[in-house]
């Protein structure tokens, strides 16, 4: 199946990798359908989340315990049974990124992560209410200080 990408372009998919959001993406619930994208051919903790019918339509999202390593969240009994989650191993967990200019500048809403269960295809943002989780957590914290460079 061909889609029109906003990063790539036309691209040729397979169907059975569309995840489908029954309730759409806050913002966007006529959005159903998304495909997650490589962000680049490197190996890499991002990717792109594109709409499968709207091509301008695509998040740049990133699995977040490579920036936190400490993030946690408990799924409810409702988000289980609505993704049909039977496994842990089945639950992958994605978090949107605002791109700045830089990566210092960059960041991640941890307050609303992505849940996707791989083996049925299906996804879910949710929103974490009872966390201290915010929708912008700087990716990239500064240096602590009295470090040394070299002289």
């Amino acid at each position: 199946m061909k889609i029109e990408t906003k990063y790539a372009g036309e691209m040729e998919v397979n169907e059975k990798n569309i995840i489908t959001f029954q309730q759409g993406i806050p913002s966007f619930e006529d959005e159903k359908e998304f495909i997650l994208l490589p962000f680049s051919e490197e190996p890499s903790p991002f990717y792109i989340l594109q709409s499968v019918q709207t091509a301008g339509l695509a998040f740049v999202v990133m699995t977040p315990f490579s920036f936190f390593p400490d993030y946690e969240l408990k799924l409810s009994d409702s988000t289980v049974e609505h993704l049909e989650i039977e496994q842990e191993e089945e639950v992958a967990t994605f978090v949107v990124l605002t791109l700045k200019e830089t990566l210092e500048e960059s960041t991640a809403n941890l307050r609303g992560p992505i849940i996707i269960n791989g083996s049925k295809q299906k996804g879910k943002q949710i929103v974490l209410n009872e966390s201290d989780y915010h929708t912008k957590h700087p990716l990239v914290t500064v240096a602590v200080s009295g470090q040394k460079g070299d002289e």
